[in-house]
């Protein structure tokens, strides 16, 4: 394959051959987005494809030009690629066998094995998984799908820009996730094959932004991989094919931070409606942060790659930006200890009309006098001025109030 890639018409006619499988998602105009960033804010929901993610597209092309009958398949994944490569593989009455990292979410290696898949726990990081799927292929004659550097997924993930074109008319500037880049390049192919001026930016996760230094010239062969809620792109390096793809087709590549992304998650669950993915929400994450600025004329479309985040994640995700946000807070108080003492606090703090969510009893380790309790109160108000009124009014009715949080 040389460096433009595959043409539009393989893109537009592996699209053709997998509608009957893959849903056609939702491209959703933000007005709230809209206001915030300026411009016109459109969301390709890929979050709301079957199996939660775009990498059905690119599992359902590979499938279908594989020439080995009835072969098994195995693959390394973080999740998203290997959910989709079982659902294909069930589909086209293959076997499917996918090694995924030790700390892969629990919710995606759960919904392989609904697929009907047999999973591995092994390895700490995506590559190294692939690496052994490699292995496993090898040694069982089964076909190896890669998650992203491979011909035939690239030409799937496409796809999701054919969409685009023909669900925004008036397209300016497209953001896509950046991970090994399969979807990434496979999108920039098909949207500047048809329309040139369009403005394809790049996101990565500042935790693993390999692309990045690949293009300025100074990284390692690997980038290191911290902890990151973008787990869908933690990646060392893109592939062989997809990064002259990127070179080629890509006008910019940036990085954004977790707090960005988890605020772009919260807003997108907030305003939207939408259970996005760390990795989903960097292009929202990128807007938020200013990072990217809208197209001054025409759509911006920011595409939401997936949707497959643990219940749990995203408890934590949305509970720590209602706190950076302001409308929680933890304060530490003491009242007198004997019947009554904690209710004429709580009563106090529902006349302010405050929210009580937890009570922490704390005799040891605080100055405390000899008939006295502490406390330490979870609260959920407004916002900080509202919370910042209600610590006020609190001492002002004689209460100590330490603010934790």
């Amino acid at each position: 394959m040389n460096v433009t890639g595959p043409s539009y018409k393989d893109c537009a006619e592996a699209h053709a051959l997998s509608s009957e499988i893959a849903r056609r998602t939702p491209t959703l105009t933000s007005a709230s987005l809209s206001e915030r960033c300026g411009g016109t804010i459109v969301l390709k929901a890929e979050c709301l494809q079957r199996t939660g993610s775009f990498k059905l597209r690119g599992a359902l092309n590979k499938l279908r030009a594989i020439s080995e009958p009835g072969a098994p398949v195995v693959a390394g994944s973080a999740g998203n690629h290997a959910q989709s490569l079982a659902y294909a593989a069930r589909h086209y009455g293959r076997g499917c066998e996918v090694f995924m990292p030790t700390g892969a979410s629990v919710s995606k290696s759960a919904a392989v094995r609904a697929f009907g898949a047999t999973v591995h726990l092994e390895a700490d990081s995506v590559d190294d998984c692939v690496a052994l799927a490699r292995e496993r292929a090898r040694t069982t004659g089964a076909v190896f799908v890669h998650p992203f550097d491979d011909n035939e997924i690239i030409t799937g993930q496409a796809g999701v820009g054919i969409e685009v074109l023909a669900d925004v008319p008036d397209l300016a500037k497209i953001i896509v996730p950046i991970g090994g880049g399969g979807l990434a390049s496979g999108v920039a192919l098909a949207v500047k094959s048809m329309n040139p001026a369009v403005e394809v930016v790049g996101v990565q996760a500042a935790a693993c932004a390999p692309v990045s230094a690949l293009l300025r010239g100074d990284a390692a062969d690997e980038a290191a991989i911290r902890p990151t809620i973008a787990d869908g792109i933690a990646i060392k390096r893109p592939g062989g094919l997809t990064l002259p793809l990127i070179e080629r087709w890509i006008d910019d590549v940036v990085v954004v931070d977790d707090e960005s992304i988890a605020e772009a998650m919260v807003v997108l669950l907030e305003r939207s409606k939408l259970v996005v993915e760390g990795a989903g929400a960097t292009g929202v994450a990128a807007l938020l942060s200013g990072v990217v600025e809208p197209a001054e004329d025409g759509a911006t479309v920011a595409i939401l790659s997936g949707g497959n985040v643990d219940p749990e994640l995203l408890g934590k995700v949305a509970v720590r930006e209602e706190t950076r946000a302001g409308r929680r807070r933890r304060l530490f108080t003491r009242v007198p200890d004997r019947p009554g003492g904690l209710a004429g606090l709580v009563t106090a703090v529902a006349a302010n009309q405050a929210n009580v969510l937890t009570v922490e009893h704390v005799r040891d380790g605080v100055d405390l006098g000899v008939r006295e309790t502490g406390l330490v109160l979870t609260v959920e108000g407004r916002g900080r001025a509202h919370l910042d009124a209600l610590v006020d009014e609190l001492r002002s009715a004689g209460y100590y109030v330490g603010v934790e949080s």
